[in-house]
């Protein structure tokens, strides 16, 4: 007997695959990519708004010591209880008040605050991103 069966089966042709089924495959593999990138992209966001809002009681209470310690007040206080006298010499008030300035608590709110802003509007801007991801993976 012979060893060569391709002649029995030579009528029968390879079965094609579907039409379509390559860029079906394609948007699933894009499809699971922006969902890991969605997913990474979450992440980042929520570490970074964890950090701004548990770092905002520390940076608002130097700010506010600082300028306490700093005597702005007292400027502050003598300009809206004496505004005459704060006409007269509002250039050496104003540079007083520049001098005694808190830059360091200054910045380090301020630096704060964008980074809450920031992200939470990236968070409100892909809400639905996340949202998707979220009920997705339930």
């Amino acid at each position: 007997m012979s060893k060569n069966y391709k002649p029995f089966f030579s009528y029968l042709e390879p079965p094609e695959p579907p039409a379509g089924l390559f860029d079906r495959i394609i948007l699933a593999i894009r499809r699971e990519q922006e969902l890991r990138n969605t997913k990474k992209l979450a992440f980042g966001f929520l570490i970074l708004l964890i950090v701004s809002f548990a770092a905002a009681p520390f940076s608002w209470t130097l700010f506010t010591g600082q300028i306490q310690d700093s005597g702005m007040l007292q400027f502050i206080e003598v300009v809206l209880s004496d505004l005459g006298a704060f006409f007269a010499s509002w250039k050496d008030f104003s540079l007083a008040i520049a001098e005694s300035l808190p830059v360091m608590g200054i910045v380090l709110f301020t630096i704060n605050m964008i980074l809450a802003a920031f992200t939470l509007r990236l968070f409100l801007y892909k809400k639905r991103l996340l949202v998707s991801y979220l009920l997705r993976g339930v």
